[in-house]
């Protein structure tokens, strides 16, 4: 029998990217997905290394695993991605059952390390210092029919004072236009109608191929291709969003009318102390410009609470920028030191009771401004592209669940679509509009089947079989949503 596997994902958009080679790759080897309550023979810690918590949750959960390895000899556990990178041998001293570390830059040799590990019955480190292969050429499994994360570049130019993306992750490295499209079209081919184009710093694609405006070109270029209905992009920098890509957003129907663009702070003095090479006003104008091509457009953000030396004032003029750009949602987070960043070092960190202060007002305004923004779509009437799994109370309340244009999460009564599949459309009249989500209690007015739905039933009637497919033509698959883990920008 095959060896089994279990992948376990932490962080960004791009981790869990990683996470979809990483399934290609092992059961390209071989292995099979350990069934649900079985433990794997071989269970693969894919880190992040943003948040503060991160180490102690992956020690933690490692120790969770050292007694089920002692009572199990060949069982193996591997720990990747950016923690790994960061600490490299630290993670054997700490935990010494653990058989293979590897790094950001070198995921495709997961497979070989882990038999390196088994034959000569040691710990195996290996960390790279760059790309040997870009990552989407590797076998990719992913999780279902509808909809894709398609990577356009990996790693980051800037050099924010609190972030150690770059430092892991190292310099932008863009694929050629040509790669990219060839693997969305490969993926429409099979039943994929959404894609989301996903870089650390997406909108700044082309600069290590000089072509300034070589991402809205990109987002036009997708708007050609036959049967692909919805395109997404995360996440663009603000300093370096262009009225190119505003008028590549309006003008391209495929496009759709979402925007997830980092602030981090409303504060001009804060941002020049995280190095956010931008200003308020910079902002602020990239919103005006966008909402005035896309009315409708639903704009997210992230935003740090509590950086070193923040006062009082520079906590109010974020709230200033909340209100006036009116986020559908933002993702918030407590400023936490992160070891090998600038900011770690920085004099006047705020004391904790501050920052939990400062944070509990910015998320009760945040409720407030989307709650607002969602109350006034009531009673329209929205397509939406029907999603597997992100209804978590689904099954209670008996409705089923999906993404409209500008990607606000819908709960429908399923009344009137009989048969509906994750992947396909349905035309709902929203009802009810809450901070997180809306809800269309009335009957479904419209059903249409799609490729998608198709691909979906096509997948889940078929006998499970290995989905890695080499040569960069990855199988198809969905982003999983992840309602606390934005792109690290």
């Amino acid at each position: 029998m095959a060896r089994t596997y279990e992948v376990r994902t932490y962080g960004c958009q791009m981790n869990v990217h990683d996470s979809e080679r990483l399934t290609g790759l092992l059961e390209d080897a071989g292995y099979a997905a350990a069934p649900a309550g079985e433990q794997a023979d071989v269970v693969v810690f894919n880190t992040c290394a943003v948040r503060e918590n991160a180490d102690n949750k992956l020690y933690g959960n490692l120790s969770h695993l050292a007694p089920v390895k002692a009572a199990n000899p060949g069982m193996q556990i591997a720990v990747g991605g950016c923690l790994a990178q960061k600490d490299r041998s630290t993670i054997t001293q700490k935990a010494p059952y653990v058989d293979v570390v590897f790094g950001t830059h070198n995921i495709g040799s997961l497979p070989v390390l882990l038999e390196r590990a088994r034959v000569q019955e040691e710990a195996q480190v290996e960390i790279l210092e760059s790309l040997d292969v870009f990552p989407s050429t590797l076998p990719t499994k992913r999780e279902s029919a509808y909809a894709a994360w398609v990577s356009i570049s990996v790693g980051c130019n800037n050099t924010c004072t609190f972030c150690i993306v770059p430092a892991l992750r190292g310099k932008e490295k863009d694929r050629r236009p040509g790669d990219v499209l060839a693997e969305v079209r490969a993926l429409v081919a099979e039943g994929v109608t959404e894609v989301t184009l996903l870089g650390q710093n997406v909108n700044a694609y082309g600069v290590e191929f000089g072509d300034r405006q070589a991402f809205s070109k990109l987002l036009r270029a997708c708007g050609e291709i036959e049967g692909l209905e919805r395109v997404r992009f995360t996440s663009p920098h603000p300093a370096e969003f262009t009225d190119d890509v505003i008028e590549a957003m309006a003008e391209t129907p495929t496009v759709m009318p979402s925007l997830h663009m980092p602030l981090q702070s409303g504060s001009d003095r804060m941002l020049k102390a995280m190095r956010r090479s931008y200003r308020s006003s910079k902002y602020l104008g990239i919103i005006e410009r966008v909402r005035a091509a896309m009315p409708d457009a639903a704009i997210t953000t992230d935003i740090i609470v509590g950086f070193p030396g923040e006062t009082e004032e520079d906590f109010l003029e974020t709230l200033r920028v909340v209100r006036e750009s009116r986020f559908s949602s933002a993702f918030t987070f407590q400023y936490s030191k992160r070891p090998g960043t600038p900011a770690a070092t920085l004099d006047e960190q705020v004391p904790p009771d501050v920052v939990k202060d400062r944070y509990g007002r910015l998320v009760a305004l945040v409720n407030e401004i989307a709650e607002e923004e969602n109350k006034r779509i009531v009673g329209r009437t929205l397509e939406l592209m029907v999603s597997e799994g992100e209804g978590r109370k689904d099954a209670a309340t008996l409705r089923l669940s999906g993404r409209a244009p500008d990607n606000r999460l819908v709960h429908f009564n399923p009344e009137g679509a009989d048969g509906v599949r994750p992947g396909d459309m349905v035309t709902v009249q929203v009802t009810y509009g809450a901070p997180h989500h809306l809800v269309a209690d009335g009957p479904v007015l419209a059903v249409r089947r799609t490729r998608s739905g198709d691909a979906w039933e096509r997948r889940n009637a078929a006998p499970a079989t290995p989905a890695g497919v080499g040569l960069g033509m990855p199988s198809i698959g969905v982003p999983a949503p992840l309602p606390d883990a934005p792109a690290c920008r």
